[in-house]
């Protein structure tokens, strides 16, 4: 009886975390709007690094970054969503996600903060006909006087622009190594508590955003890093980059 009753009490606590953790987003900034994703669908946060370039990769995929022996294909989200492309700064950085058991890269102007999002202070996303945007959101999110546009970062990309971006971003490595180079890298199991999901940044100076530690790529590994604490950043609306 005392082992079954231990045992809900744990499948209650682990409901309860995955509960939380499906509240929690981390928000960023891109060409002065607030977007963002699904805690649980971020494996790290890194500063902007040398990317190598790719041929044959549409113009929103900048190349690919290695990071602990990882191909990752790396996405400019301005490019991506319309916006136009302007210089990498101190304050850029490179949030890295798993999509279908594979490494992400999306390169974001800042990095705001972790925060709860309550399903009661999330709207649909607008039913506007033609605006390609709308198959990204999941819906439109609250935060005090902000509106943060939330993401699905499957769908970011369509299924065969992420095929694409995929088998080309592995093809380097699968010469190298003489493996079809249409077969996926595997990523690492997802993480089950915000402390899996995203390193500590300082806040940023400029904006107000969070900024990853520059050391990250030499000290952390994917999906075993320290978690930003909600509130720990800054929540000023940058100016617009030049």
């Amino acid at each position: 009886m005392q082992d079954s009753a231990e045992a809900k009490t744990n499948n209650g606590e682990e409901m309860e975390a995955e509960s939380g953790l499906d509240q929690k987003y981390l928000t960023f900034w891109t060409d002065s709007e607030l977007f963002g994703i699904p805690i649980s669908d971020v494996v790290q946060i890194i500063s902007i690094q040398e990317i190598t370039p790719l041929p044959d990769f549409p113009d929103y995929a900048k190349g690919v970054i290695n990071l602990r022996g990882n191909i990752i294909p790396v996405i400019d989200i301005r490019i991506r969503f319309g916006k136009p492309e302007i210089a990498y700064n101190e304050s850029t950085c490179i949030i890295v996600t798993r999509i279908e058991d594979t490494y992400m890269g999306f390169i974001v102007d800042s990095v705001d903060e972790v925060t709860d999002i309550e399903d009661d202070n999330i709207t649909d996303a607008p039913k506007v006909s033609q605006d390609v945007t709308n198959k990204y959101l999941t819906g439109i999110g609250r935060l005090g006087d902000r509106v943060v546009l939330l993401l699905d970062v499957g769908k970011i990309l369509s299924e065969k622009e992420y095929r694409q971006v995929r088998e080309t971003a592995d093809q380097p490595k699968s010469s190298e190594n003489g493996t079809n180079a249409s077969k996926p890298e595997t990523a690492p199991a997802a993480p089950k508590t915000e402390s899996d999901a995203v390193p500590t940044a300082p806040a940023g100076k400029k904006n107000g955003g969070a900024q990853p530690d520059k050391n990250a790529k030499q000290s952390e590994a994917p999906g075993n890093v320290t978690p930003i604490s909600a509130g720990q950043t800054g929540k000023e609306k940058p100016s617009a980059k030049k």
